[in-house]
């Protein structure tokens, strides 16, 4: 595996043209800034009178409609949410589109699943960040970046690849190192990633920790802070150091407990419930669901975000939180 650097990237080649940001959420922010500083002229493509558009501006940067921003523009970045690619780029990006011009997504869904099917003149590629919006900006001011993963679905002009590595330098992915990817590996392990582990996994993992403990008659607040609060520090040492690095700052009997009792929780028929997620996940039929749900108006959906959102973890999870005055609004800020 080649883990691609700045001295791999020929960042002229974005910069020789303009490029059009859409969308100013968490990713499109951090994209527009890191370009405007590495000195590309961006155009952030937005609907008119929204907050993306007074945020973009506060921000200084040259802001237009979706159309308008992609008229102009080589390269366009569509950084809005997957179930919106669809209606914008058929009614404001594809008309605008000419020959050679690039097309950049930062995540593989929406063209993997035939959501958007781009003309076979233009380039179509991906520089997936691997980290929200806000680290990707803040990384950059500090001289640094967040990894990323980049890869090319269609290469029109020749060059797709060179396009890909050279946006990944300009929004400071090459200074952390690019990982060269396919749209379809990207999509299914970034999708398993979430359901099975990060999101899914430890979200349902912390809560059935916390309702043992409460069923057998433990305090809730003592429950939230073995079960969610502690989860920080652990994840923490994961980051930095992986399983070494917990190892290393874990007492001996948090490790033997570990050893002895983590395969009980999380053993082979786990395993094959995750293997069951990554085949929905590989036959398409989690991508299926979830357009038909969002096509219904997410009504199932809704319904199981206010469970999870009224579940005890969370009121015992707020009282214990105003608390906590590093959690604050502004605790961490240079005002504060």
């Amino acid at each position: 595996m080649k883990v691609y650097t700045e001295d791999d990237a020929s960042p002229e080649i974005v910069k020789s043209a303009p490029v059009a940001v859409i969308g100013y959420g968490s990713q499109g922010r951090a994209h527009a800034l890191n370009l405007k500083n590495s000195g590309c002229d961006v155009v952030v493509g937005v609907r008119e009178g929204g907050p993306g558009a007074k945020r973009a501006a506060e921000d200084a940067l040259e802001v237009a409609s979706v159309a308008k921003a992609c008229a102009g523009a080589k390269l366009i970045a569509i950084l809005t949410p997957d179930m919106s690619h669809e209606k914008i780029f058929n009614e404001e990006v594809a008309p605008h589109l000419k020959a050679g011009d690039a097309l950049l997504f930062a995540h593989g869904f929406t063209v993997l699943y035939g959501r958007v099917q781009p003309p076979k003149d233009v380039d179509v590629i991906m520089v997936a960040p691997k980290g929200p919006g806000d680290l990707v900006r803040r990384e950059y001011e500090r001289g640094r970046g967040v990894p990323c993963l980049f890869a090319v679905h269609q290469d029109a002009s020749g060059n797709a690849k060179e396009k890909a590595l050279a946006y990944a330098s300009l929004i400071g992915g090459a200074t952390a190192g690019a990982i060269e990817t396919t749209f379809k590996e990207e999509t299914e392990t970034d999708l398993f990633g979430e359901q099975a582990v990060l999101c899914g996994g430890a979200s349902e993992l912390v809560i059935a920790g916390f309702e043992t403990l409460v069923e057998a008659g433990y305090q809730p607040e003592i429950a939230y802070y073995e079960c969610m609060h502690e989860l920080k520090l652990i994840v923490d040492l994961f980051y930095e150091g992986g399983l070494e690095g917990m190892h290393k700052f874990i007492s001996e009997t948090a490790k033997y407990g570990d050893f002895v009792s983590g395969p009980r929780v999380i053993n082979g028929e786990t395993k094959q419930r995750m293997r069951e997620v990554l085949t929905d996940i590989q036959n398409g039929n989690f991508a299926h669901d979830w357009i038909m749900e969002n096509q219904a108006g997410k009504v199932r959906y809704k319904q199981m975000l206010e469970a999870d959102l009224n579940h005890p973890i969370e009121k015992t999870g707020k009282e214990l939180r105003a608390r906590m005055p590093w959690l604050q609004p502004g605790a961490n800020t240079k005002e504060a």
